[in-house]
């Protein structure tokens, strides 16, 4: 704070205590006096305090990773829904191959003096994955929110579905049913909430759980197919699967070998996004609370704009077990 202001201060060509006055609303300033100190602020870098914002300051950017998972408009509905009743307008940013990068969108929304991004889904969830434009909105103390898994030391506030509980529930299922060869279908190896999966997989299946049952793929339904088809050779007759589209995929994979869905394979997915009690047959999934959680990072973001201090950690929500027909006993034999 006083790095800023003495910087300002000398921008401008006042003291610090006029600065001062001016970010804290203070009179005794002359309106040019506080324009220069709001377009010094601006020409630093320096975020305005959200009472000086302006009606801009009322934007929120909301950034998906994509529209063809179900589950991320279902979380801009809920979140700009929320947004809405505090009086807040989301900027949806939605990324298309060869199109806006997440950086990009950064960029583009610093330019537009938003008081906060919530991020549902994205780059913080990938290890391997450039971060600098995370750094670059904590430096500028653009209050964030991420939701589900993120990398560690980034330093946001997340809510995020328990994905230990989820596979927890998704193996003992399958395990009720007779399966006794099960297998992971997951996003990349750095994908942090494919990993949590994994490491709780592993704790709760141990020896029962080879490497050779575990497969990676993108996350669409032509990666589940492709990673099912190398399982459903290894045997396997039990998938769980990072994501919905992943579990279509691995459906599909067994219908062009022409085994039966649930009779030869069963099929458990996660998310339980949009439609998926109208697929053929209806999809076991693991729920994710997707309005508590789409609240639950309004309110966070919410008292960040306001000016509270928000604790940099995780917030996890309970996930539901819903058993529909891509689920059955095991094959015999």
């Amino acid at each position: 704070m006083t790095r800023r202001l003495a910087e300002v201060a000398k921008k401008v060509g006042v003291s610090e205590a006029t600065v001062s006055r001016v970010l804290n609303g203070k009179p005794g300033v002359s309106e040019a006096t506080r324009q220069s100190v709001l377009t010094a602020l601006d020409v630093l870098g320096y975020e305005r305090p959200t009472q000086l914002r302006g009606e801009r300051a009322r934007l929120v950017g909301l950034v998906l990773p994509e529209l063809q998972n179900p589950i991320f408009p279902a979380f801009a509905e809920v979140i700009g829904g929320a947004l809405a009743q505090l009086g807040l307008t989301p900027v949806l940013c939605t990324q298309t191959k060869g199109g806006v990068s997440e950086a990009d969108y950064v960029t583009l929304l610093l330019q537009q003096q938003v008081s906060g991004v919530v991020f549902a889904g994205g780059l913080y969830a990938q290890a391997e994955a450039p971060h600098d434009h995370y750094r670059q909105l904590a430096e500028r103390n653009i209050p964030v929110v991420l939701v589900n898994a993120a990398i560690a030391r980034l330093g946001f506030p997340a809510v995020s579905c328990d994905d230990a509980v989820a596979v927890e529930q998704a193996w003992r299922h399958l395990a009720s049913l007779g399966h006794e060869r099960i297998g992971l279908v997951l996003g990349p190896a750095d994908h942090m909430p494919s990993a949590r999966k994994l490491a709780a997989a592993r704790a709760v299946a141990g020896d029962a759980l080879p490497d050779e049952a575990v497969a990676r793929a993108i996350f669409s339904i032509e990666g589940g197919q492709a990673a099912a088809s190398k399982l459903i050779d290894r045997g396997v007759t039990g998938f769980i699967c990072a994501s919905d589209p992943l579990a279509l995929g691995v459906i599909r994979a067994a219908r062009r070998r022409r085994l039966g869905v649930p009779g030869d394979i069963s099929v458990v997915g996660y998310d339980d996004s949009a439609l998926m009690n109208c697929t053929e047959p209806p999809l076991t999934t693991v729920r994710q609370p997707i309005d508590a959680m789409g609240r639950a990072a309004v309110e966070l973001l919410n008292a960040q704009i306001a000016g509270t201090s928000v604790p940099a950690e995780e917030l996890l929500f309970e996930p539901e077990l819903v058993v529909r027909g891509s689920t059955a006993q095991a094959p015999r034999g």
